[in-house]
């Protein structure tokens, strides 16, 4: 199997900037781990071989949740909650319902220890992503902006509630991630120059937003603004990640500057009702679908839904990346990760000509 080659940098700003790269850019290997694939490794490296990832992913090391100075790998003080973690509850409880702030009067010892975006080694990742890139499009990427955050540390239900009867608190908190990541992207900019930056904040459900277009618009969109501004300043673009029906939200995304979007979920949006009403104006980063079609459907069903994607999002002038959904999971046969990748390629090759 022949190596194809990558596109550089030029050709995925042009997709992002709608200015018509020679062939649709594809980054699967972003969302997919050979090593889960147990004895199939082998032969699902040998695809990751043979086709090429368009942007280079570089790493930037977010605060811990937890000041655990006893783990070597720990940066003492670079860390949300400034105290060591405490023991596990001795229910079980599921993930979102973890709450590091169990109360409000906790906020101020936090904030008083808030992690500093000047800490330092924490864009050392970064700067050996960047050396290694070999003339590829660089993107800094970190998981959990605004909501995942906010719920991480307070707890979902917790939080949904804070923002009807605890509202002070939440802005408070809310201003201090904001400030973070805007001072820690103005350093990126400084120190990696980096091409875009990507987060991740799952906003949406299945049949629509977490939060009403009144609470979006009160806590999240002028932070949104604020943090893709920053982007903007320092040279780079902003991608976002958020799963779920988010049409309420896209124009004002739009209107503050969000770059690319990423992965327009199957199954919870129409793509071409989407495609038709925001293209043009916001590059599809379209992930295939990871919860049918690519685990369950047959190697010729997988092309045909990459087509779908292509003819769906492109335009001649670009605005269309092709990527998975979501993590691969290991479920995936490997004829159709194969297909994944060659249709990928061929057809973004062929279709712009």
């Amino acid at each position: 199997m022949s190596i194809r080659e990558p596109l550089l940098r030029d050709d995925v700003v042009k997709a992002i900037e709608h200015g018509s790269p020679s062939r649709v850019p594809m980054m699967l290997h972003f969302w997919l781990d050979p090593a889960r694939f147990g004895e199939r490794e082998a032969a699902v490296r040998e695809i990751t071989a043979a086709y090429p990832s368009d942007v280079r992913a570089a790493g930037i090391r977010m605060p811990a949740m937890w000041d655990n100075r006893q783990d070597p790998k720990h940066i003492p003080g670079y860390s949300w909650m400034n105290v060591a973690e405490p023991p596990a509850p001795a229910v079980a409880r599921g993930h979102d319902a973890n709450a590091a702030i169990e109360d409000w009067s906790q906020l101020p010892a936090i904030l008083d220890a808030w992690p500093s975006p000047e800490t330092p080694t924490i864009l050392d990742w970064a700067r050996d992503d960047v050396k290694a890139a070999g003339g590829k499009y660089t993107l800094g990427t970190w998981w959990y902006c605004l909501y995942e955050r906010m719920w991480s540390l307070r707890g979902m239900e917790n939080l949904l509630v804070d923002f009807y009867v605890n509202p002070e608190p939440v802005h408070q908190l809310m201003d201090a991630l904001t400030d973070f990541y805007c001072g820690l992207i103005r350093r990126i900019g400084r120190e990696v120059k980096l091409d875009g930056v990507f987060t991740s904040d799952d906003i949406g459900m299945q049949t629509g937003p977490m939060f009403s277009p009144a609470i979006f618009r009160e806590f999240f969109l002028p932070r949104y603004a604020k943090i893709i501004r920053a982007a903007h300043d320092a040279g780079m673009h902003f991608w976002l990640h958020t799963c779920g029906d988010v049409r309420l939200f896209m124009d004002e995304f739009i209107e503050i500057g969000l770059d690319v979007i990423h992965p327009i979920q199957k199954y919870t949006m129409d793509e071409r009702e989407v495609a038709q009403r925001f293209g043009g104006r916001i590059c599809f980063w379209a992930g295939m679908d990871v919860q049918q079609v690519l685990p369950r459907g047959t190697p010729d069903d997988v092309r045909r839904e990459v087509r779908f994607m292509i003819d769906t999002y492109d335009r001649a002038g670009g605005g269309c990346m092709v990527t998975a959904g979501n993590g691969i999971t290991p479920d995936v046969p490997v004829e159709n990760l194969r297909a994944f990748f060659d249709e990928t390629y061929e057809y973004g090759r062929n279709h712009r000509k």
